[in-house]
């Protein structure tokens, strides 16, 4: 067999790669955590400015060809519903959740400080980290589904205030290991959000 063969002989299928594993490039990116917000609070203008920021830094970062989504709930709409179906992959090429139901299941998916990643590929300030940031609106439950927490459907920085989840598992809350959902903010303004360990971030997820 002469070399041309057996190299063609070696070459394998390329597949998703499993759950927590890298791939090369950035360019098949399908999620990340916003490196910046928008500075207003949780006055996002609502869903479609949220969309519109989650695609503008996609964009920024090379990204291109995909329909973007925050992962927020509002009074009307799930987040889990918004996202599409899956398979979700970081800037790193790590793969983050197969699917709605395992990125649903806390102790199935590959959230983590280390993968939930900005659109550029950077680790996002935690929990001891300064300033901390790991506070992530979602306005949503564990299962994705709206907790009516969502400062005016992403509308006010005012009074009110937004389920948050932690992107880094660790902190303080009823559920301090959630992505998701991890406690309410202390209202809804930059301020506040800032006041509890946020920055006014929020996950993107390409459709």
């Amino acid at each position: 067999m002469n070399l041309f063969c057996k190299c063609a002989a070696l070459a394998v299928v390329v597949a998703m790669p499993p759950m927590g594993a890298s791939a090369d490039g950035h360019e098949g990116a399908s999620f990340f955590l916003t490196s910046i917000g928008l500075g207003d609070g949780a006055n996002l203008g609502g869903l479609a400015g949220a969309d519109a920021h989650c695609t503008a830094l996609a964009e920024t970062a090379g990204i291109t060809g995909s329909t973007w989504a925050a992962y927020l709930s509002d009074d009307s709409t799930n987040a889990r519903d918004r996202i599409g179906s899956g398979p979700w992959v970081n800037h790193n090429g790590v793969t983050v959740a197969t699917d709605v139901a395992n990125l649903h299941d806390a102790a199935a998916n590959a959230l983590s400080k280390e993968n939930s990643v900005s659109e550029s590929g950077a680790i996002v300030n935690g929990r001891g980290d300064k300033p901390n940031m790991h506070d992530i609106l979602t306005g949503s439950d564990a299962a994705g589904m709206s907790t009516g927490a969502n400062c005016a459907n992403w509308t006010s920085n005012g009074e009110g205030a937004a389920t948050v989840g932690h992107h880094d598992r660790t902190g303080g809350g009823a559920d301090p290991t959630s992505w998701v959902a991890a406690h309410p903010s202390r209202g809804c303004s930059q301020s506040d959000l800032q006041g509890t360990g946020g920055n006014g971030l929020f996950y993107c997820f390409a459709k």
